[in-house]
């Protein structure tokens, strides 16, 4: 059995493990001050909404030798609006014009047929009202907040509220992290970025179902018995999957690595961004929230009902006593070993105790006969 295979068995055994649990107040601090960061850069630098949200028109080109930057001067200076360009794998253009109506659409064609120096007829126009994008954005939220609801109550059937709603604040987290990366790097946000965020939070709820799972069959019965808080109990929970979270991320973070580095920034294909950035920071903050933020979260719930408090009391006093009785038999063995004295030492003997045996010494043999 491989290292890896040790480890997960012992720790699912419960033979070592992390306290995460004991040590939530740092993972919340890390968590509060990432979150910080990815509002200040929502607030701050806002999304690049892309046309399918905005409105605007997208004009393919056939091959052409011009460069992305030049091609982003040219198609600003003929519609007077910001452009997004993209190379394609053809070595043709994707030009992308935010607030561009239909009039101004033939226009601005014209324009970037010259500049570019390809046929007019050859250059593709697709066109996207603003009513449409905008209509488009509030399907987009209405579909999150549907899944949130769902979620919600899925959980609080299946478990108890406290992990559905430790759940919910989990989901909450990994996506102001997503959006907030999205707004720090730039990449364009577009139908494909609400797949994207829509399956990071499956991924992310499947991991925290997971523990949730073993917690709640673990914590059956739990105030039954003295040896364990509910704290511990979802400590044990979390270590018994570890291993099995992180290899499910690592497997799931491979290939979307692969679509972003590799396709989006090796090979240019800058389409497959949108997609790929929302997966990778989703996967990765989605395993990071069900180890380090749900369960945690709902340790710290539970142990504010009575039941609970009481538990611990137990516990902790049990423990107490354990550790009283164990350093008072440590003291005992100690004091026993100190007064017992060596086997090969030889006795000491001083004043009127050798007497006799100076006495016997100065009579000297006896004789053999009786008188």
């Amino acid at each position: 059995m491989s290292k890896l295979g040790n480890l997960g068995a012992r720790l699912h055994r419960g033979e070592i493990g992390y306290d995460f649990v004991g040590n939530r107040k740092i993972w919340y601090g890390i968590s509060i001050l990432i979150t910080i960061t990815a509002i200040l850069g929502l607030t701050v630098r806002g999304l690049n909404m892309g046309i399918e949200f905005e409105g605007g028109a997208v004009f393919t080109t056939p091959k052409t030798s011009v460069s992305v930057a030049s091609a982003e001067t040219y198609a600003e200076d003929a519609s007077g609006h910001q452009a997004v360009v993209q190379k394609l794998g053809t070595g043709g253009l994707r030009i992308q014009i935010s607030g561009v109506d239909t009039d101004k659409s033939d226009a601005i064609k014209k324009v970037l047929s010259k500049d570019l120096k390809v046929d007019s007829e050859q250059i593709g126009a697709d066109l996207v009202g603003p009513s449409w994008g905008e209509q488009i954005a509030n399907k987009a939220w209405q579909g999150l907040a549907i899944f949130m609801i769902l979620v919600v109550i899925y959980l609080a059937i299946a478990f108890e509220w406290r992990m559905a709603l430790a759940a919910l604040v989990a989901l909450i987290h990994d996506i102001t992290i997503t959006v907030g990366i999205y707004a720090l790097v730039g990449f364009e946000v577009t139908p494909g970025t609400v797949i994207g965020l829509l399956t990071i939070l499956g991924y992310s709820l499947y991991d925290t179902v997971v523990v949730f799972d073993s917690l709640k069959e673990q914590t059956k019965d739990i105030t039954k018995q003295t040896r364990w808080t509910y704290s511990d109990i979802a400590n044990r929970s979390i270590n018994s999957t570890l291993v099995r979270s992180i290899n499910t991320t690592v497997v799931a973070l491979l290939p979307v690595a692969g679509l972003l580095f590799i396709g989006g920034g090796v090979l240019g294909a800058g389409t497959l961004n949108d997609i790929s950035l929302s997966l990778f920071v989703g996967l990765a903050a989605g395993a990071y929230s069900s180890i380090f933020i749900a369960t945690p979260l709902v340790a710290d719930l539970k142990e504010r009902e009575p039941q609970m408090k009481a538990l611990r009391k137990r516990v902790l006093a049990k423990r107490a006593q354990a550790a009283a009785e164990e350093e008072l038999a440590e003291s005992r063995s100690v004091d026993v070993l100190d007064t017992d004295e060596p086997e090969d030492a030889a006795p000491a003997v001083v004043g009127p105790r050798n007497q006799p045996a100076s006495r016997t010494r100065g009579r000297g043999r006896p004789s053999g006969k009786r008188r």
